[in-house]
């Protein structure tokens, strides 16, 4: 399994377009093949900062989300409204203590 990390900062004056536009995709990107878990957070502290925190069956069920129609849709409104450049992280679980 993959664990993605995206943390995105917005324009504060576009923070709702980024919320409608994940309201309207959020279930077509959980549902996408090979996504097995999907969260939005939101900084405490900055009110503008948004991190996607999703579980992917393999890198490759990734990048095939990465390469589909959806993800261009999603990805080309969603960058028109940043303050600053995206950061992504790609990481595997080690441990888990419940």
């Amino acid at each position: 399994m993959l664990i993605r990390i995206v943390r995105m900062t917005f324009q504060e004056d576009r923070i709702q377009d980024f919320l409608n536009n994940f309201e309207v995709n959020k279930e077509k990107i959980r549902n996408f093949p090979g996504c097995h878990y999907l969260e939005l957070w939101q900084d405490k502290n900055f009110k503008n900062i948004f991190m996607t925190y999703s579980h992917w069956e393999s890198e490759e069920a990734l990048n095939q989300y990465r390469d589909s129609e959806l993800f261009k849709s999603v990805w080309s409104f969603t960058k028109t409204l940043f303050a600053d450049k995206p950061m992504a992280f790609s990481a595997k679980k080690i441990e888990e203590l419940p």
